[in-house]
């Protein structure tokens, strides 16, 4: 079965940082790119970042350019989302998803995966 497992969620200060991990299970990794969605409560779902399969291209929304940084490693079946900086606006569910093809750009990176995980809950105190 093919599977996306989140970690690394929590509860942090504005200013502090998390790192959350995203294991995969049940496909050929190395052959997908991953991507990081986050949905707060009463807001659209927003394409936060994306890591190519092949030479591990890295796409980020303009909200968290400079501050989060997407990263994989294919020997641990795993994508790595460090955010630093965080504000309570970060507030979110972040959700790793797995697209077979290349990280959906068309769809601003929140649409358009083929596997999603269960997402982690990210809170941002003031």
């Amino acid at each position: 079965e093919m599977q996306l497992a989140e970690s690394g969620g929590g509860l942090v200060q504005a200013g502090g940082s998390l790192r959350l991990s995203c294991a995969a299970s049940g496909f050929s990794f190395d052959d997908y790119a991953i991507g990081w969605i986050r949905q707060a409560p009463g807001k659209e779902r927003e394409g936060v970042s994306c890591i190519s399969s092949s030479i591990g291209s890295a796409y980020y929304a303009d909200s968290v350019k400079g501050r989060f940084t997407i990263s994989r490693d294919n020997a641990k079946n795993t994508v790595y989302l460090q955010m630093n900086s965080l504000k309570p606006e970060d507030t979110a569910v972040y959700y790793c998803a797995a697209d077979e093809l290349y990280c959906p750009i068309y769809t601003h990176l929140n649409d358009g995966y083929d596997i999603w995980g269960q997402g982690t809950q990210v809170t941002v105190s003031s």
